[in-house]
């Protein structure tokens, strides 16, 4: 028997009244946030980064394929990586849908990783991905824009993440049944190995041939790329999570 209260048909319409007020008032600040984000300063971009993709050796204006902007997700699979990060794979599983909608509105979208692109291509090959998908491999891109780590700085312990600095060794001491050993076990690597890569996404514009900056976002503020937690959050029971529960999208038991 369900320990959810349960009611009339006439109690939950006045409740769910009362939450379509939240709700709108949360569209309302997030059409906020939007406009917000739209009115942060551009930052040229200084540095030649070249990026291996299914083309070739490609500038980040490259990247842009024509087009005056370029979304770009951060995804965790590193030079020793296996695979990639489960978590960024689901993720990632709504991209096919939205390329092209987004390069039919003067939108690029595409991932980047550090691994090597013949990595890249024979996981994207595995996940039946199409979206564009480089490598950084070589270059400063990934550590200056603060998803990927040096041994020496990890070893440092505190490095910067989300715009603040953030402890690693807690994470890294965690025993080998704590949640993110378990999601470095399905990369093929160790904690330490695993948390050298950080998930992000990062905008640009291009105008008058020069590279802009415009934002980035790290950790919960990814939530919205997510979309299996978009329909999560509206199910009878919510995300329901007592520990790492998803897989690959190929991983789980079709029976």
């Amino acid at each position: 028997m369900t320990n959810q209260r349960t009611g009339t048909r006439e109690e939950w319409l006045a409740a769910r009244l009362e939450l379509l007020d939240a709700e709108k008032e949360l569209t309302r600040r997030s059409d906020e946030l939007a406009r917000q984000r739209q009115q942060l300063p551009w930052v040229p971009v200084d540095k030649d980064y070249r990026f291996e993709t299914d083309e070739g050796n490609a500038s980040l204006a490259d990247l842009f394929g024509g087009r005056s902007q370029l979304l770009m997700y951060h995804f965790m699979f590193g030079p020793e990586y296996t695979a990639g990060c489960p978590a960024c794979s689901a993720i990632a599983d709504g991209f096919n849908g939205s390329v092209v909608h987004l390069q039919n509105h003067d939108v690029a979208m595409m991932a980047v990783s550090l691994a090597p692109i013949a990595a890249i291509q024979g996981y994207k090959r595995r996940m039946c991905w199409s979206f564009p998908w480089a490598s950084s491999l070589g270059t400063d891109f990934n550590f200056d824009f603060d998803v990927s780590i040096t041994e020496e700085e990890q070893r440092q312990g505190s490095v910067e993440y989300n715009y603040r600095l953030r402890d690693l060794t807690p994470v890294i001491e965690a025993g080998a049944d704590s949640p993110v050993a378990q999601v470095a076990a399905m990369t093929g690597t160790d904690t330490a190995t695993y948390t050298r890569q950080a998930p992000g996404m990062s905008a640009f514009a291009l105008e008058d041939g020069v590279v802009y900056h415009t934002y980035s976002a790290y950790a919960r503020g990814l939530d919205a790329l997510w979309g299996m937690y978009q329909w999560l959050d509206r199910a009878p029971k919510g995300r329901n999570e007592t520990g790492i529960w998803f897989r690959r999208h190929d991983e789980y038991d079709q029976g």
